[in-house]
């Protein structure tokens, strides 16, 4: 069975599981996504350990093409966050 895992749905099995309301539960899993939001910012790592490890990576900058017109583009140089999924992770879709 295929469903989507969010924030809300994180909350709401942490308040089922622990006794806790859905606003203190809401307000803990808030508070790690920004941890890891403002790790990932100043350029840290975030590694959890039997899953994966978030980390911020360099795109250079390169020319590209525009699909409707054909006209070349230069596209800056950005930043991306790269997942790596932990070996366990990899382990258990196999």
């Amino acid at each position: 069975m295929s469903y989507t895992l969010n924030k809300k749905s994180i909350a709401s099995e942490i308040a089922k599981n622990y006794e806790l309301s859905q606003k203190v539960s809401q307000e803990i899993v808030d508070s790690i996504f920004e941890e890891m939001k403002e790790c990932l910012v100043s350029g840290g790592t975030v590694d959890i350990a039997k899953f994966g490890k978030y980390e911020v990576t360099e795109r250079k900058a390169r020319t590209g093409v525009n699909p409707s017109t054909g006209e070349k583009i230069e596209i800056p140089a950005s930043k991306a966050v790269k997942f790596k999924p932990s070996k366990t992770l990899k382990d258990s879709l196999k």
